[in-house]
């Protein structure tokens, strides 16, 4: 019986964890032993493939780990899927003005 309760709490610890890798976007990587976790950022190698360079990355908000050096497809692929979802909202969205429109000092004074 516990065996059963523990398998449905570890499916929706993965779900949980999944979810939030795709909202903060962190790449796949795998242990030593086999397995997959979530990496702290994708390597320069995953950017260079998905054609995004260091500081549009940065201002996207992917992060990005400098000691990784590995390349993985599924993370290459995860990079493409944001870039296309990023670049439909940027169309959809006019950019804000960050000028202040502001007074003359002539007009000012009096």
């Amino acid at each position: 019986m516990k065996d059963a309760e523990q398998k449905k709490q570890d499916q929706a610890e993965k779900q949980r964890q999944e979810s939030k890798a795709m909202s903060t976007l962190k790449p796949l990587v795998i242990k030593k032993g086999g397995k997959q976790r979530f990496g702290k950022g994708f390597s320069m190698g995953e950017l260079k493939a998905a054609k995004l360079s260091l500081k549009k990355a940065l201002k996207l908000g992917v992060s990005v780990d400098p000691r990784r050096r590995t390349v993985h497809d599924e993370n290459v692929k995860a990079l493409n899927e944001f870039l296309a979802e990023a670049a439909k909202t940027a169309a959809k969205e006019p950019p804000k003005s960050k000028a202040k429109t502001r007074k003359p000092k002539s007009e000012k004074k009096q």
